[in-house]
């Protein structure tokens, strides 16, 4: 995660936390006056729109006071989807035996796509099989990584 989504996920996180959500991650998506902060935020019971307007309430109020982000932004606030993001080690254990997309921040190998069937997460470390061979990825090093809708 790069070092901007960490510091707002530590501002964002409480708030949210108190609204009963659990967030799950952010995404600061860089384009000049069109730049766009993503809030993804989680329930046990689903998300409705209703609650995404809640949170982007109590999200505008803390961004408005700590005013961390110094260039113009819209925020959305959404549930993961289907093709959740993974944002933590705890979110790569929760989806253990289904396809995932990761891209490396550093390469490994020549590369820093990999698409495959996620084996294990232990001690800050995938393990991920892709076209039948395994490779051993850093969680640290995963700079965005996405569960794959499957469709049976």
């Amino acid at each position: 995660m790069l070092k901007l989504e960490e510091k707002l996920t530590t501002m964002l996180e409480p708030g949210v936390e108190a609204l009963g959500f659990e967030l799950v991650g952010v995404e600061f998506v860089r384009a000049g006056k069109h730049s766009i902060l993503r809030v993804f935020i989680d329930h046990e019971d689903g998300i409705t729109v209703d609650d995404c307007a809640e949170v982007s309430y109590q999200a505008s109020a803390i961004l408005d006071v700590e005013d961390p982000i110094s260039t113009e932004y819209n925020l959305e606030v959404s549930s993961p989807g289907m093709d959740r993001p993974l944002f933590k080690e705890k979110h790569y254990e929760e989806v253990i035996g289904q396809i995932v997309q990761v891209k490396l921040s550093m390469p490994m190998d020549n590369r820093r796509n990999f698409k495959g069937k996620l084996l294990t997460c232990e001690n800050g470390t995938i393990s991920i099989e892709v076209d039948g061979q395994q490779f051993q990825l850093a969680v640290a090093n995963i700079e965005k990584g996405n569960v794959v809708p499957t469709f049976d």
